[in-house]
């Protein structure tokens, strides 16, 4: 179970500085397989997996965007106009997620992770709908569907806002840099929601406050936070169309694994 935590730390790290994905994708699947093999009743280990990436991502997206930001790759235009409808979206999210069964959390998973899955493995990088992100109403409901979205999987956001804004004319790099600070607005509020949303049952694993298991912070966060700035690094030398694909392909195994535990 320890490799297992510190392996998610450190591939969590380096994808959040990498891909801008705040590292969930990947801590997500490796806390809830240690939960499940360390004995923790499945009914609440996903939940539990879920609340602790969450954690974890506060410090790594601090640590991912202070990178990017040092490189002038974080937008400052969408950050402002995200902000609001992201908090409160992530928010939204963290208390959903709280009330339904584990059922359900792994099914959103899953069906998020095959669709990030074929849009890296698919060759859409050059793809653009519109030049510019959407205002309005719209404008808000893309960043608040990202927020919920992204409290209910343990996810930084990454997988849904760099796709989205990529989509509407930002520039990869650019992308992914803001999305690395965007995971800051989602984590934050999704964590207080998961401290205080915990049944306090005899079935959570020791150390846990709410569904925050803090043993499993201990030692995610402070590898995730020591890996993502060579995340950062790499993401400005790497060839971005096979680091996609490798991605894609770890996110359609995830996505199988977590759709078979749905149906199952």
């Amino acid at each position: 179970m320890l490799a297992a935590l510190l392996g998610a730390g450190a591939a969590g790290g380096l994808l959040a500085g990498l891909l801008g994905v705040g590292g969930g994708i990947v801590i997500v699947p490796a806390l809830d397989l240690a939960l499940t093999l360390a004995g923790v009743d499945p009914a609440v280990a996903l939940h539990v997996a879920v609340a602790t990436s969450m954690a974890t991502i506060v410090p790594t997206s601090i640590s991912s965007s202070r990178s990017h930001a040092k490189r002038g790759a974080v937008d400052g235009d969408v950050i402002r106009r995200w902000s609001l409808p992201i908090v409160v979206g992530s928010l939204a999210g963290a208390l959903l997620a709280s009330s339904v069964e584990a059922r359900v959390l792994s099914g959103v998973f899953g069906v998020v992770a095959l669709l990030a899955a074929l849009k890296m493995l698919l060759p859409l990088d050059r793809v653009v709908l519109r030049p510019t992100l959407p205002g309005g109403p719209t404008g808000a409901v893309i960043p608040a569907s990202i927020g919920i979205v992204s409290a209910m999987m343990g996810i930084g956001g990454g997988t849904l806002s760099v796709p989205s804004m990529t989509l509407c004319g930002v520039p990869v790099h650019k992308a992914v840099g803001t999305a690395a600070l965007l995971g800051l607005w989602i984590s934050v509020p999704a964590t207080l929601g998961y401290l205080l949303a915990g049944t306090g049952d005899d079935v959570m694993p020791p150390w846990t406050v709410g569904y925050v298991s803090l043993a499993g912070f201990a030692i995610v966060a402070p590898v995730a936070w020591l890996v993502a700035p060579l995340g950062a690094r790499l993401a400005h030398s790497l060839d971005r169309r096979r680091l996609s694909a490798a991605f894609g392909v770890f996110l359609l195994v995830v996505a199988v694994r977590m759709l078979w535990r749905t149906l199952a």
